[in-house]
């Protein structure tokens, strides 16, 4: 039973936060929407919210954070995905290089990398450490065992690092397993770098030999010169929310209908089973495009 909400967008994917914490402080983290979360959840009640999730047939999941990769049982939460359901996991590299073998041992697909800058000394502006070569060693691992396409995900932010899309390009170019994601500043607190993606977007389209329109969020991929980008541009875009197929899950046990929103989260800590399933229901019928 695949779950449609009132606009007839289907539920196919769900994002699981695993924990508030991260051991970088980048700028303009949004803290994927959760304020002041308590508790972070359990293995188990993480395999049973992936259980119900498969049951009404969504078919992916994505593991984020905080830093995902501070969970000490993380590879007991990936082994525990079901049948069929892909999982990837959205992490800051730091502590990439050491568990990429495991994680691909235990069943994960592939993963993102935030990385908003190849100059250490703009990425400790950014992220407020000195940790580049840790990340790029976790990229490289990523890669060796198989994690692929792994996704490069660049916050574009304006006077830092908007002139460095150039470097990210000639670092991806010829690697088909490297895919470069440009992402639009969301306004979720204080960070004043908007960048201003269309003359970006615009620049790309001419340069590109092909141009692929996705069905997720309808975002366009541009292929140039050996290299692929995406463009991620979720603020007034009503595209991005008439295709959006999401549904999160805080690190606390609230499931979210839209990471734009606070007021229409359902909780579901501690739910099993049939009550589960109808939170599940509840949570897909809270549903709307936040842009329309």
């Amino acid at each position: 039973m695949i779950l449609k909400d009132s606009f007839n967008r289907p539920v196919s994917n769900l994002r699981v936060s695993l924990t508030p914490k991260c051991n970088l402080s980048c700028i303009y983290c949004h803290k994927e929407g959760e304020k002041s979360p308590k508790d972070q959840l359990s293995a188990e009640e993480i395999a049973e919210i992936l259980r119900v999730a498969a049951k009404f047939e969504i078919r992916s999941v994505k593991f984020t954070g905080g830093e995902p990769l501070l969970r000490p049982d993380l590879l007991e939460i990936v082994q525990s995905v079901p049948a069929g359901m892909e999982s990837s996991l959205t992490t800051n590299g730091t502590l990439l290089a050491d568990l990429a073998s495991g994680l691909k041992d235990v069943g994960l697909r592939r993963v993102n990398v935030s990385l908003d800058s190849l100059n250490p000394e703009t990425y400790k502006k950014i992220t407020g450490i000195d940790k580049l070569s840790d990340v790029l060693d976790g990229i490289t691992a990523a890669l060796d065992v198989g994690l692929t396409p792994v996704k490069l995900n660049m916050v574009v932010l304006e006077g830092i690092n908007d002139n460095e899309v150039d470097d990210f390009l000639a670092y991806v170019r010829g690697n088909r397993n490297l895919v470069l994601q440009l992402i639009e500043l969301m306004h979720f607190n204080d960070c004043n770098y908007h960048g201003d993606l269309n003359g970006l977007e615009e620049t790309l389209a001419s340069r590109s030999k092909q141009i692929i329109t996705r069905r997720m969020h309808h975002r366009k991929k541009y292929c140039l010169d050996g290299a692929e980008v995406e463009v991620v541009r979720p603020l007034h875009n009503t595209e991005f929310c008439a295709f959006c197929n999401r549904l999160r899950v805080t690190s606390d046990g609230k499931l979210k209908p839209c990471l734009l929103r606070t007021d229409n989260h359902v909780e579901i800590r501690g739910k099993k089973g049939a009550e589960l399933e109808v939170l599940f229901k509840k949570a897909v019928s809270l549903r709307e495009p936040f842009y329309k």
